[in-house]
């Protein structure tokens, strides 16, 4: 196994695409048949946006010619705080690793870039939405569970 990190380029559009929706599926428990049109070209959209103008850092990690992981960060900032008085922040999504691939510390090694990457850019407010699956790698990293957020759902 001879892995391969490689960061994402406009030219990777259509793997960061299918990967998204890879991700999008596992996570939401949903079918080959749920329709992912919108969400393909939104991300289509997104992802022609965000790598031009420097928003998102997206890492394939591939096996040879075969692609077997991927994660993403995109940035953005908020009103200014005394635990953050930039306002800067990143969030980490769309981590994926081919099911024969995992446990063998891809998702790690991702993670690891993705946060390099956003430290690099003076960020400290990281910050992601876990799956069951994915709580020990990030707990592990050093993430903590947020106890104050809230959402209000559609």
């Amino acid at each position: 196994m001879k892995l391969i990190y490689k960061k994402a380029t406009i030219e990777d559009i259509d793997i960061l695409i299918k990967s998204r929706i890879e991700v999008l599926r596992a996570a939401n428990k949903l079918t080959e048949a749920a329709d992912m049109t919108e969400v393909e070209e939104q991300s289509y959209d997104y992802y022609m946006e965000a790598l031009s103008n420097g928003t998102h850092t997206a890492y394939l990690v591939f096996d040879g010619n075969r692609f077997v992981g991927a994660g993403g960060v995109s940035y953005f900032r908020v009103m200014p705080t005394y635990h953050n008085p930039s306002g800067n922040k990143a969030y980490i999504m769309n981590m994926y690793t081919n099911p024969i691939y995992r446990r063998k510390g891809i998702a790690y090694k991702t993670l690891k870039l993705l946060v390099e990457d956003a430290k690099e850019r003076g960020v400290t407010a990281i910050s992601l939405e876990a799956t069951d699956m994915g709580k020990p790698l990030y707990e592990k990293f050093g993430f903590v569970k947020m106890n104050d957020e809230m959402e209000l759902p559609q």
